[in-house]
């Protein structure tokens, strides 16, 4: 590889560190070429972009963007960089768990998320939390229950008052 080739693969690199919201890094020795074709696709169904490139073109290109900086010293051996968009940035987390929890291969070497670092040790913690989706969901949800508590409420008092109503026109009927 020439040095224009190794100066457009860190550029690069450059772009898709400034496209995500999240890096992770993991191990991906052992794993066959079907295995990490699959993973492939399903980070791709997961709109996450997975890369191998070599460690030190990578770190240049930490060095170059100034991000991530804690990365550089989980960067030996044979890693692959998951780059996760804005939307779901804890997806790659939750393949990776799956796939290591199924065949005890591709190991999460250590990750950023939103300028937040993490160990790989951590891959449980991070693969149990929500995507931004659901934090979503759940936040409408609970600003939508207090509004249909008092149209319930109103709908009851509603209720009562009408069945008051129709038991004392009974009773003076009879």
């Amino acid at each position: 590889m020439n040095k224009n080739e190794k100066a457009d693969v860190v550029a690069k690199v450059k772009e898709m560190l400034d496209a995500s919201s999240a890096l992770y890094v993991t191990d991906y020795a052992g794993i066959s070429v079907a295995d990490i074709s699959n993973i492939r696709n399903e980070f791709r169904q997961n709109n996450v972009k997975y890369k191998v490139y070599k460690n030190t073109l990578f770190k240049r290109a930490l060095a170059e963007s100034g991000k991530y900086n804690k990365l550089s010293d989980h960067l030996v051996g044979m890693s692959g960089y998951a780059f996760a968009a804005a939307e779901n940035p804890v997806a790659p987390a939750k393949i990776i768990k799956k796939y290591f929890d199924a065949h005890q291969k591709l190991a999460l070497k250590a990750c950023y998320i939103e300028n937040q670092f993490y160990e790989g040790s951590r891959l449980n913690e991070l693969a149990s939390l929500p995507s931004k989706s659901e934090i979503i969901a759940g936040i409408l949800a609970s600003l939508n229950s207090p509004a249909s508590g008092i149209v319930g409420a109103i709908n009851a008092v509603m209720r009562d008052l009408v069945s008051v109503i129709d038991e004392i026109s009974k009773k003076q009927a009879a």
